[in-house]
């Protein structure tokens, strides 16, 4: 097999992991991004607008993959839009791929709101599924950006004669900056903050996501997961679930991300306190914390995404995935999630991004 590899989004929590497992693996690694990842050597960068087919036309000239990674989107104000944008830059991207006939496999990153609905409904009363979600769960009887990605990728892969897998993750944890989704190191920089100023670390969601059973996605299982799929027959013209492969209640975790920052818990307390409206004057606080301890970032608003984070923990039920289907052919790869936030945070630290 060829082992030329194409990460789109290669600049996102997903798709950066994913880049340095395929060129650990011996891969020839391309990364396409508007703004290109340059922090790994071996990858070879390609800057391209996917929504400009003549801009990705000249970037991808000379570049044939055989294996392509989708784990980029773009945010819209509406999910009619969001459907638009985000199904053109799969279509842009699949059809000058096609005219090298090169690409054997193509692999989509989706998520959890295939089952739960579009941010405009998402879990609302009314479209809540059956828990642990499974993949044979129908589509929701809504419009959701993620049906148009997949069906991009289902009307080229019969046209050009390529495999794909479809890969829905809960939340990812891992490092990334100017990321849209980005509980881990929301969380880190909201405790940083909390630290410094002698605040509170308030859980902003619901009662049952502090009280029930949840998971979530590693990156690197994750990147692991879509390598796998990409190169298992069994595999192919598959949809995915992929979690760490353990359940955690919040009610735990939160008070044990407080004691590692050394801050002072609050746990529910009968409403939502939402995060974007608690983080929303922290950004001349986090400027003069950045300043003191020499971090590289000073821009809150790039290493923060409190909206999603609100999203994702006030839910108004437990929300867990169940992994059977891909276990069962045969990827058994297990992660503790404790050590995914500690991970991060130690990673964060270490590439000075927190204090």
């Amino acid at each position: 097999m060829n082992k030329i590899a194409l990460v789109v989004g290669s600049s996102g929590i997903t798709g950066s992991n994913l880049a340095e497992m395929l060129i650990e693996q011996g891969w020839e690694t391309y990364g396409l991004a508007r703004n290109p990842n340059t922090e790994n050597i071996f990858l070879k960068p390609v800057a391209a607008d996917l929504l400009d087919q003549a801009s990705l036309k000249a970037a991808l000239e000379n570049v044939k993959p055989n294996h392509v990674y989708i784990t980029t989107w773009m945010r819209n104000d509406t999910e009619a839009e969001n459907i638009r944008v985000n199904a053109l830059m799969v279509r842009n991207l699949l059809e000058v791929l096609s005219e090298h006939k090169s690409v054997e496999h193509v692999a989509l990153v989706t998520g959890l709101k295939h089952y739960l609905g579009p941010f405009e409904a998402y879990a609302k009363e009314g479209f809540l599924p059956e828990t642990p979600l499974r993949e044979e769960h129908p589509r929701l009887d809504l419009e959701n950006f993620y049906y148009a990605q997949e069906d991009e990728v289902y009307a080229a892969a019969e046209r050009d004669g390529f495999s794909w897998s479809i890969h829905r993750p809960h939340t990812v944890i891992g490092k990334a900056v100017g990321n849209a989704m980005n509980l881990g190191t929301t969380l880190a920089v909201y405790a940083s903050i909390c630290k410094e100023n002698n605040r509170p670390f308030i859980w902003p969601g619901s009662s049952a996501q502090w009280n029930g059973l949840s998971d979530v996605t590693d990156a690197k299982v994750l990147a692991a997961q879509l390598i796998w799929a990409s190169t298992t027959e069994l595999a192919r013209n598959q949809a995915f679930n992929i979690v760490n492969g353990d359940v955690f209640r919040w009610s735990r975790l939160w008070n044990r991300i407080a004691t590692y920052f050394g801050v002072a818990a609050v746990g529910f307390e009968g409403a939502i306190h939402s995060l974007e409206q608690e983080m929303r004057n922290d950004g001349e606080s986090w400027k003069a914390i950045a300043e003191k301890y020499q971090l590289k970032e000073s821009d809150l608003g790039r290493l923060s995404s409190a909206w999603h984070t609100d999203l994702d923990l006030g839910r108004p039920i437990e929300v867990m995935t169940d992994m059977s289907k891909s276990r069962k052919m045969g990827f058994t790869i297990y992660q503790d999630t404790e050590d995914s936030f500690y991970r991060l945070f130690e990673q964060l630290r270490a590439e000075k991004l927190i204090p």
